[in-house]
């Protein structure tokens, strides 16, 4: 089984906790964009970004320097969003590291696809970014399958924490070979499952803790999943969702 997540766009370098063990997978077309965002102006990289002018220029001299194969850290402790500080890996135990290096993988539209030691540094980029160059009309085009297919080469059961931008990377080319379980995490509104971005993030962030440290390896585990107030919804699940309701104590 292959977890997915999102990366996040605050970044940090961390060389103090744990070395990296491997380049990314797809290094050579990670530095294709880099190259290409470093010929771009500030002017330019703004645009692209859709950011304001401080996080632009920070970005800017990241790339105007960037090395991507010195003063790297494990990627795993180099992104900094809610859904990294709710999995805590600063605080993991060595068998909950090994369970991630297996079975964790964060989708990235600047490297492509990364294990949680692969050894990158700080960069800017979303997936849906309008990246219109000679070689790619957007990031979706860049990439095309290679990340699915880097998924699947040793898993046909795939669980699915990233969001839509990220995941349908995966979600595209999915085979009928190939199980993927999406889980949705929301609130009981009106009748109706409310996803809230915030709560989101944590739970999945959550999630991937509760696996690490339970060693889940099938897919229906999961389902015995019950921190920030969610829990299993059976009723609203099936073959490719999973739902976890907030606030259901009555019904779990």
């Amino acid at each position: 089984m292959k977890i997915i997540i999102s990366p996040a766009k605050k970044m940090r370098v961390d060389n103090d906790c744990l070395w990296p063990k491997q380049l990314p997978v797809f290094i050579e077309k990670a530095d294709l964009i880099k190259d290409y965002l470093k010929g771009l102006s500030l002017q330019e990289l703004q645009a692209l970004l859709h950011c304001n002018e401080k996080i632009a220029l920070l970005n800017y001299e990241r790339y105007q320097k960037m090395d991507l194969r010195r003063n790297l850290s494990a990627a795993i402790l180099s992104y900094d969003g809610i859904q990294y500080q709710y999995m805590a890996p600063q605080v993991f135990e060595n068998a909950y590291f090994a369970y991630i290096e297996e079975h964790l993988r964060i989708l990235s539209g600047f490297y492509g696809i990364l294990k949680p030691f692969d050894g990158i540094t700080p960069y800017r980029l979303e997936m849906q970014a309008k990246l219109y160059t000679g070689f790619c009309h957007d990031l979706y085009d860049f990439w095309g399958s290679a990340i699915y297919e880097e998924l699947i080469k040793k898993d046909s059961v795939i669980l699915n924490l990233a969001s839509q931008e990220y995941s349908k990377t995966v979600t595209k080319y999915l085979g009928k070979e190939i199980r993927c379980i999406t889980c949705i995490f929301g609130e009981a509104i009106g009748g109706k499952v409310k996803e809230k971005g915030v709560y989101v993030k944590m739970a999945r962030g959550e999630m991937v803790r509760f696996m690490a440290e339970n060693a889940i390896t099938e897919i229906e585990d999961i389902k015995a999943f019950h921190r920030l107030g969610f829990c299993y919804q059976k009723e609203l699940s099936n073959d490719q969702k999973f739902v976890f309701v907030k606030e259901c104590a009555t019904t779990c």
